[in-house]
C-alpha cells in the first residue's frame, strides 16, 4: 500500500509541478473521486442505523459557511482541505481500523488523499504570504470545531460500533454537503485557468 500512496505522490507532483498542465484543475478528478469516497463511505455501513437511535448526535456541522457563497476564494479552498484533512485523520486513526473492513478503509484513505493533494496545489496557486493568516480565521476554526465535537463524541462513546455508525453517517452528509463549495472552487478555478 505504501508502494501505491508513493505513486500516487509521484505522479500528483509530476502532474502539478512547474512543467505539468494541470495546474489547478478541480472539474474532472477531484469531483470523480469524491463521489467514489461517498460510494465507499455508504459500503463501509456494518449497522442499521435504526439500531443506533439512541447513540444519534447533532454536530453542528456549519452547513451555511460550507452552501453559502460567502467565503472568498482562499477561505474556500481552506475550509474543504480542512474538511477533508479531519476526515482523513478520522479515518486514519488505529480505533478505525478496528471498526472498519480494511479494504474499503484503505480505499477511502487513498480516495481522500488524493483531493487532499489536488487542493494542496490549489491552495499553493491561491493563497499568498499575506492570506496564510486565513487558515486560522473563523471558518476554519468552525470546522476544527466540528470535528474536535466528533472526536470527543466518539470517546464518550467509547468507540462503539453504533459511534462510528453515526460518525459514519456524519461524514457521509458533511461531504455530501460540501459539493456546493466544490463546484464553487471550479468555477473559481476555470476562472484562474482562463486565458
Amino acid at each position: 500500500m505504501a508502494f501505491v500512496l508513493s505513486l500516487l505522490m509521484a505522479l500528483v507532483l509530476v502532474s502539478y509541478g512547474p512543467g505539468g498542465s494541470l495546474g489547478c484543475d478541480l472539474s474532472q478528478n477531484h469531483g470523480l473521486v469524491g463521489r467514489k469516497n461517498l460510494r465507499l463511505l455508504g459500503q463501509m455501513r456494518r449497522l442499521s442505523p435504526r439500531f443506533c437511535l439512541q447513540d444519534r448526535k447533532h454536530f453542528a456541522f456549519p452547513q451555511e459557511m460550507v452552501e453559502g457563497g460567502q467565503l472568498q476564494e482562499a477561505q474556500a479552498f481552506s475550509v474543504l482541505h480542512e474538511m477533508l484533512q479531519q476526515s482523513f485523520n478520522l479515518f486514519h486513526t488505529e480505533r478505525s481500523s478496528a471498526a472498519w473492513d480494511t479494504t474499503l478503509l484503505e480505499q477511502l484513505r487513498t480516495g481522500l488523499h488524493q483531493q487532499l493533494n489536488e487542493l494542496d496545489a490549489c491552495l499553493g496557486q491561491v493563497m499568498g504570504e499575506e492570506d496564510s493568516a486565513l487558515g486560522r480565521t473563523g471558518p476554519i476554526l468552525a470546522m476544527k470545531r466540528y470535528f474536535q465535537g466528533i472526536h470527543v463524541y466518539l470517546q464518550e462513546k467509547e468507540y462503539s460500533d453504533c459511534a462510528w455508525e453515526i460518525v459514519r453517517l456524519e461524514i457521509m452528509r458533511s461531504l455530501s454537503s460540501s459539493t456546493s463549495l466544490q463546484e464553487r472552487l471550479r468555477m473559481m478555478d476555470g476562472d484562474l485557468n482562463s486565458p
